[in-house]
C-alpha cells in the first residue's frame, strides 16, 4: 500500500496533516451522570475507568454496559506546550459536549457526526491540566442518529445506542498565525486545481504557499495573499510548460497528487499543512453517471460501519483497511456508507485504494422545525469536512423518508430536501445529491429505488416497466417514487438498495430480507441471480445489502467480525456483469 507524503499512522485528519500533535486516546476517568457529582468530575475524581475512544455500551471500552445513560463524564490530565497554541479536537461526540479545562468551561458542540475543535491555551496553567467533558445524550427520535435505537431495547433495523465520545480526541501545537480551512476543487476541462483558504489572521503580509508534487517530483508552486479572511488560488497541471503526463484518479488507478501549504507571516514560515488532491470527474449527463468524462457503473455494497467488540467505532485503523480490500475482493467499487460519517481514515485509504464512497446523512425520526435547523447545521458541516476526499462521489441527505415521514403530500418536507440539495449544490457543485434515497424523491441528481424482492424473476420483471415507476406507479406495494410537485426527468436510475438476503444458521437468530436461507449453494444461487436481474435491467447500478451482519440483522456477505459467510471468490464469480 502506497501512502501519500503526508501520512502519519493514527492522525485523524488526513487531508489536513500537522506533524506536532498528541493522541489523548486511550484511558481517562469515566462516570455516569446519576452516580457522580459535577464537583466529582471537575476535579477529575471519576471512580470508573474507559478506553477513548470507544462508547461505554462497547466491549472495547471496558465498560459494555448497553443501558441508556443520559449524561457521562469524563476527564484526564494534559498539558499545553510553551510557545505554541493548542488546540483541542473531537472527531466524533454524541451528542450534547460541555469541555471544561481546570473546572471553567471552554465551549459546547451540539450534533453527534461532525469534528470540532476548541482552543484552549489561555485555560491551561504550567503545571498538568485537568480536561473534563460532559456528554448529554438522550433516547429522543428528533436527533439527528441514524440506526441508533431509542427504544429501551433493540428493535428492527435499530441497534444499541452510542453515547459520548466515540472518535478520536487530541492536541495540536500551532502557531499565533496559521491555516484554518483548504477546500481542493480539481478541473478536468483544463487539467487544474482550486485552492480555496483561510487563515485566522489575515493581512498583506501573510503568504500562502502551495507546491504540488506527484511521486516525490515537483510538478507547481502557486501563493497568494491573505489579505482578506477567504483567499483562492488556482494551479496548471498541464501547459506548455509542464511537459509531464496528467494522472487521473480512479478505481483501477488511484493517482494522488501531493501538497504542502505553507504560510508566511513577513517571510518568516508559521505553519505547514500537508495534504493531497485527485483530477477526477464524478457527475450527471442524461440518463448516465460519468467517471472522468465515461459512462460509470455503479457496483456499491451497504456499509453500516458497526463492529461486533467497538460499535460504531472502528477498533483500529487496519479495520478500516480490511473492510475496503474485502468489498473490492468481492467485486464490488464502492459502499454507501449508510446512516453513519465514517472515521476520515476510511475516506482516506477509498482514497488510496480506488474505492468510490457514498456519505448519507444519519436520519433523525421525527420532524420539526428545530430538527429541520440542527440537520442543516450537523450536514453542512459533514459536507465541508469531508469535501475534498476524491472516493466521496455522492451525498444522499435523507433515507426513505425517514425524519420526513410525509415528504409525499407535505409541502414543508419536500422543500426542506430541495433546499438541501441546493445548498449542498452550492457549496459542492461537483458531486451528484440526492434528496431522499430510495423512496418519494424531491430534487435529486439520481433516481434511486429500494426494493428487497428475492425472487429475481419477479423483480426483473417489476423494473421493466420503469416509465410506470418513474412516474409514480405504486406498483407492488412500494413507496411513490415522487414526492407532489417533482418528477422523473430523465437522470440516470439506481437500484440503491436490494438484496438484503438472510443467511442464517441453526444455532443463529436475526432477521434479513424474504425467507431466509440456510446454506452456501442457496446463498450463491439467490444472490447470483439477483445481482444478473439488476444487471440485466441496464441501470446506471446498484447497492446490495449489505457487506456485514449487524447484531440481529444477519443479511450480510460477511459476519460481524467479518469472517465470509460463502467464499469471497465465489461472490466475486457471481459479482461480474
Amino acid at each position: 500500500m502506497k501512502h501519500v507524503a503526508c501520512y502519519q499512522k493514527g492522525y485523524p485528519r488526513p487531508q489536513f496533516v500537522r506533524k506536532d500533535w498528541l493522541d489523548l486516546n486511550g484511558e481517562w476517568a469515566f462516570g455516569f451522570g446519576e452516580e457522580t457529582t459535577e464537583e466529582e468530575a471537575l476535579s477529575g475524581k471519576l471512580k470508573k475507568k474507559i478506553i477513548v475512544p470507544y462508547s461505554y455500551e462497547t466491549k472495547l471500552s471496558g465498560i459494555g454496559d448497553t443501558a441508556m445513560h443520559e449524561t457521562v463524564w469524563y476527564s484526564r490530565e494534559i498539558a499545553g506546550k510553551k510557545g505554541k497554541r493548542t488546540l483541542l479536537n473531537f472527531e466524533g461526540v454524541d451528542y450534547d459536549a460541555t469541555v471544561y479545562i481546570n473546572g471553567k468551561p471552554v465551549g459546547t458542540h451540539r450534533g453527534a457526526y461532525a469534528r470540532f475543535s476548541f482552543d484552549i491555551t489561555d485555560y491551561l496553567t504550567n503545571d498538568q491540566n485537568i480536561l473534563t467533558v460532559r456528554c448529554d445524550d438522550q433516547n429522543s427520535p428528533a436527533q439527528v442518529r441514524g440506526k441508533q435505537r431509542w427504544e429501551e431495547e433493540s428493535f428492527g433495523c435499530w441497534y444499541v445506542q452510542t453515547t459520548g465520545i466515540w472518535k478520536s480526541v487530541w492536541l495540536e501545537y500551532v502557531e499565533d498565525i496559521r491555516l484554518t480551512s483548504l477546500k481542493i476543487t480539481p478541473d478536468l476541462n483544463d487539467y487544474s486545481v482550486k485552492f480555496d483558504f483561510a487563515v485566522n489572521a489575515p493581512s498583506s503580509d501573510v503568504e500562502v504557499r502551495f507546491d504540488i508534487s506527484f511521486e516525490g517530483k515537483p510538478i507547481q508552486t502557486v501563493s497568494a495573499l491573505a489579505c482578506n479572511t477567504d483567499g483562492s488560488v488556482s494551479a496548471a497541471l498541464s501547459s506548455e510548460n509542464l511537459t509531464y503526463q496528467v494522472m487521473l484518479w480512479g478505481v483501477d488507478c488511484p493517482y494522488l497528487y501531493d501538497l504542502k501549504v505553507t504560510v508566511f507571516k513577513s517571510g518568516k514560515k508559521v505553519d505547514e499543512v500537508g495534504s493531497y488532491f485527485a483530477l477526477r470527474e464524478y457527475t450527471v449527463k442524461g440518463d448516465k453517471i460519468l467517471f472522468n468524462g465515461r459512462p460509470f457503473y455503479a457496483r456499491l455494497l451497504l456499509d453500516q460501519g458497526y463492529w461486533q467488540e467497538s460499535g460504531l467505532t472502528s477498533p483500529s485503523e487496519q479495520a478500516l483497511v480490511k473492510d475496503i480490500e474485502l468489498a473490492k475482493a468481492m467485486g464490488f467499487n464502492g459502499v454507501r456508507k449508510h446512516q453513519k460519517i465514517e472515521d476520515e481514515r476510511f475516506f482516506y485509504y477509498a482514497d488510496i485504494l480506488g474505492f468510490t464512497v457514498w456519505c448519507e446523512l444519519p436520519s433523525n425520526h421525527w420532524q420539526s422545525d428545530d430538527t429541520a435547523v440542527e440537520i442543516t447545521r450537523e450536514w453542512m458541516d459533514v459536507v465541508r469536512q469531508n469535501y475534498n476526499h476524491p472516493s466521496l462521489v455522492t451525498w444522499v441527505v435523507f433515507n426513505e423518508s425517514w425524519g420526513i415521514r410525509n415528504i409525499a403530500t407535505n409541502v414543508a418536507q419536500s422543500n426542506l430536501a430541495t433546499s438541501l440539495y441546493y445548498l449542498t449544490k452550492a457549496f459542492d457543485t461537483m458531486r451528484p445529491v440526492i434528496s431522499n434515497d430510495g423512496w418519494e424523491h424531491a430534487m435529486s441528481d439520481i433516481f434511486t429505488l429500494h426494493d428487497y424482492e428475492q425472487d429475481a424473476e419477479k423483480l426483473f420483471n417489476r423494473y421493466i416497466k420503469t416509465q410506470n415507476l418513474t412516474e409514480g406507479c405504486n406498483e407492488g406495494g412500494l413507496p411513490l417514487s415522487f414526492a407532489e410537485g417533482y418528477r422523473y426527468r430523465g437522470q440516470p436510475i439506481m437500484m440503491s438498495e436490494f438484496g438484503g438476503t438472510a443467511y442464517v444458521c441453526d444455532e443463529q437468530r436475526g432477521w434479513g430480507y424474504g425467507n431466509g436461507v440456510g446454506g452456501d449453494e442457496e446463498f450463491l444461487s439467490r444472490f447470483g441471480s439477483l445481482i444478473k436481474a439488476i444487471d440485466d435491467l441496464h441501470l446506471s447500478g446498484f447497492c446490495y445489502t449489505q457487506i456485514t451482519d449487524v447484531q440481529q440483522e444477519v443479511n450480510g456477505l460477511l459476519y460481524e467480525d467479518r469472517t465470509p459467510k460463502v467464499p469471497i471468490e465465489k461472490i466475486a464469480k457471481r459479482n461480474k456483469r
